[in-house]
């Protein structure tokens, strides 16, 4: 099989797999508008499939794997940001298809990729995340109270007496399932106060663009969810200094996956979004800790 009719049965199974995802995407999509305009591309993928097929005289199935993926993602994340991946996957086409600039037809159907493009661009645009700054909320405020509250906790005598903190034999809240108990309790009840605040502040809102229960949800869960994360290493590790360096390192990946999701769904830098929250967390985490530090030292009270 020489070169191009191999890219051709590639590009052939690259549509077949956007056909399948389109349907499945305009069937759980809610706005009849923004379901018809993935139906119409989803019919655009079919015919490009059926002018392949004539080119290559063989059918290709979608991949699976790509459609399970796409549809998982789509539940989990919802469909802006399976949208903006689909959006690369048109350019990625249409460039393919722009190598073949000699066949009239396949000049044809780059043009069709490139507009597929531009209305995902003005549809993901539409997808309004009325929910983000919930979570947004719960998220933040679990990273920048919750780690510097870890770190007051776990670093109260851990590094300024070091030896004890190796031998497991700090202070009570050194011990790391000390620091996990505690922590889960404050956790808990911070997350309900958040939700139960979040509920209030949407309640009170005049513009009604967000349910009240659903938005305490989103707040609420987003906070459990990053304490979870953020305790686990509590539960892991014996040694109070190596539980806190992977809370931190946890805490760091939280921030990278959360900003690279809104950076793709809002076509947003992402460097400057996660340097901006990194620095705004771990700076609070330090304040908390120096002030704790401090505090120890200018009253002499002993925990």
């Amino acid at each position: 099989m020489d070169a191009t009719a191999k890219n051709l049965l590639n590009l052939q199974r690259e549509e077949a797999t956007l056909c399948e995802v389109y349907r499945r995407l305009a069937e759980l999509e809610k706005d009849p508008v923004r379901r018809q305009t993935l139906v119409r591309i989803m019919h655009d993928e079919r015919r490009h499939c059926a002018i392949l097929k004539r080119r290559t005289g063989r059918e290709m199935a979608p991949d699976p794997k790509r459609v399970f993926w796409y549809v998982w993602i789509m539940r989990v994340l919802g469909p802006a940001f399976v949208v903006r991946q689909m959006e690369l996957c048109e350019k990625g086409t249409e460039a393919s298809y722009s190598l073949y600039a000699e066949r009239e037809e396949f000049i044809r159907i780059a043009s069709e990729e490139k507009r597929h493009g531009e209305d995902l661009t003005n549809l993901a645009g539409g997808m309004r995340l009325s929910y983000m700054s919930s979570v947004v909320l719960g998220l933040n405020e679990a990273l920048v109270e919750f780690t510097g509250a870890l770190v007051v906790m776990v670093m109260n005598d851990a590094v300024f007496n070091f030896p004890l903190a190796l031998s497991g034999f700090t202070l009570a809240l050194n011990e790391p399932r000390l620091v996990a108990l505690t922590g889960s309790i404050t956790g808990f009840a911070a997350a309900l106060s958040m939700a139960a605040s979040e509920y209030l502040s949407t309640k009170s809102d005049a513009t009604g663009e967000k349910h009240p229960l659903r938005a305490a949800l989103c707040t609420g869960t987003a906070y459990l969810v990053t304490v979870a994360i953020l305790i686990i290493p509590y539960l892991l590790f014996s040694n109070a200094v190596m539980a806190l360096s992977v809370m931190l390192l946890a805490a760091l990946t939280v921030i990278a996956l959360f900003n690279y999701y809104y950076a793709v769904v809002r076509s947003e830098s992402f460097r400057q979004r996660f340097f901006e929250m990194a620095l705004l967390s771990f700076g609070i985490a330090g304040i908390s800790f120096l002030i704790g530090y401090g505090l120890k030292y200018f009253t002499g009270i002993e925990m």
